[in-house]
């Protein structure tokens, strides 16, 4: 009898699969150049680097946070998680279009980093979504394409990378500047709020 296990096991390798028999050789230099810029954190430091220099306050900001959450992200799968899975590499169709990592596969370091990245920068500043959206997309993808991870190593680095996303909004000091932010509109004792508000004072 097969359990549930033995089923998420051969959907994953299922699914990789038919990403690795789609042929398009301009697909595979897309998605190989993807990857590979995004190796050592590459892509999102060049991107943290524009926002720093182009962005203004809220584009440093976004940066700051994305940084936060790309650190984060690499410090929970390169250290603990995959110490603990020790899950190989895949071996399915194909050849790898890419030179096979060294380190374990589950999860993956890259789309920790891309969904880590993408998150914090854009829910510091909105208008980045819809260039940093689809890149971290591009790049978890790229990882199954190329053939070094399985669907389910990214499914679970995208996961590391949202929440580290989440914990950068609390390391970055965000909750605290928006409460004593808040604190200075908050209405006096007598409950006029003018003696705190700008505009009157």
């Amino acid at each position: 009898m097969r359990g549930p296990t033995d089923s998420l096991r051969r959907l994953d390798r299922g699914l990789m699969r038919r990403a690795r028999r789609v042929d398009s050789p301009g697909l595979d230099r897309a998605l190989v150049s993807i990857t590979t810029a995004a190796n050592y954190w590459r892509l999102w430091l060049a991107i943290a680097g524009l926002l720093g220099l182009a962005g203004g306050p809220r584009g440093r900001a976004a940066a700051r946070r994305g940084l936060t959450a790309l650190v984060i992200a690499g410090l929970a799968t390169n250290g603990p998680a995959k110490l603990l899975a020790r899950r190989r590499r895949p071996s399915v169709g194909r050849p790898a279009l890419i030179r096979m990592p060294r380190s374990t596969s589950f999860p993956s370091g890259h789309a920790a980093a891309a969904f880590g990245f993408a998150a914090a920068a854009t829910a510091e500043l909105p208008a980045l979504a819809p260039v940093l959206a689809p890149l971290a997309v591009a790049v978890g993808y790229s990882r199954v394409h190329t053939g070094v991870h399985y669907p389910s190593d990214v499914a679970a680095g995208a996961a590391i990378g949202l929440g580290s996303a989440v914990l950068s909004r609390r390391l970055s000091g965000h909750d605290a500047r928006e409460a004593g932010h808040g604190a200075s509109y908050a209405p006096s004792a007598a409950g006029d709020g003018a003696a705190h508000d700008p505009a009157v004072a």
